[in-house]
């Protein structure tokens, strides 16, 4: 439906760069750390036709305001309210993928007001402490080297070998999203994530909500994504065969059709009565 618009709208002290494309009810799409949006460049036309979709680049990502941490999934989703205040958007359904699942589910329990529908892919509501040295490492081999350094180890987590094998230019282009990443963003956004423990929180989401997962993800696992559909009230749990951590870029049609289904039965959905 037509090219993207881009805007950079100033949101919660920083200025947030998002794409705009497609007309009827909004649907904002939020990505993982160490991309921006156009990791939803494969759903985009699809959507289009049925929504008007925002992208948008997280703080620290993308051509949005990368200032020094420390963050907090709490300011992450204090910038998206702030972005869909600036833009009038009164309603809209959500879809947020690693980082932006957290975020996602952060923004549902200060903002559930404004979702009509929540999409959580391959993310998690909580971390053990055990994985904090590991993100620690990565934080210091990127000051240490370079955010491109972080670039190989990422993608052998993000998507299957046989993918990485028979997809050189689409490694390519993950990978320079993770080089071009600021450092203080991927630190800032690593440090935040770290703190997600919301589990037993999700039981006051009454939106509809639906959670993917891709069968081989090792980084956010089926486990991962039970415990969130265990604990989120009617949701649905979708796991999508042969891929990853980014179903979207490994099995496109099968993660579009399947986010479509569910968007396009909750489309014009009334949001729940919930005090702001």
């Amino acid at each position: 439906m037509g090219a993207d618009e881009f805007r950079s709208v100033p949101t919660n002290g920083i200025e947030t760069f998002c794409a705009l494309r497609g007309e009827g009810p909004w649907l904002v799409m939020s990505h993982s750390l160490a991309c921006d949006h156009g990791m939803w460049d494969l759903q985009i036309e699809a959507l289009s036709r049925h929504f008007r979709v925002l992208r948008y680049d997280t703080r620290g990502h993308g051509r949005s305001t990368a200032n020094p941490g420390p963050y907090s999934l709490d300011m992450l989703a204090d910038d998206l309210k702030a972005l869909i205040d600036a833009l009038g958007i009164a309603q809209m359904h959500f879809v947020g993928l690693s980082m932006g699942g957290m975020i996602g589910q952060v923004f549902a329990l200060k903002y559930q007001h404004t979702l009509k529908s929540l999409v959580l892919c391959d993310t998690t509501s909580r971390y053990e402490a055990a994985v904090r040295p590991i993100w620690a490492e990565r934080i210091a081999m990127a000051r240490g080297e370079s955010m491109r350094a972080l670039a190989a180890p990422t993608l052998a987590r993000w998507f299957t070998q046989a993918f990485r094998d028979s997809n050189t230019e689409a490694m390519r282009r993950f990978g320079d999203m993770i080089a071009s990443t600021p450092l203080e963003g991927y630190a800032g956004c690593s440090q935040a994530l770290l703190d997600i423990n919301v589990s037993d929180r999700l039981k006051g989401i009454k939106v509809p909500a639906l959670v993917i997962v891709g069968a081989q993800d090792a980084g956010t696992p089926l486990a991962m994504a039970q415990a969130i559909h265990d604990n989120l009230p009617g949701s649905e749990l979708a796991v999508i065969p042969n891929a990853a951590h980014f179903p979207n870029v490994e099995q496109p049609e099968a993660f579009t059709s399947t986010l479509l289904r569910f968007l396009r039965a909750h489309e014009n959905a009334g949001t729940v009565e919930v005090q702001a």
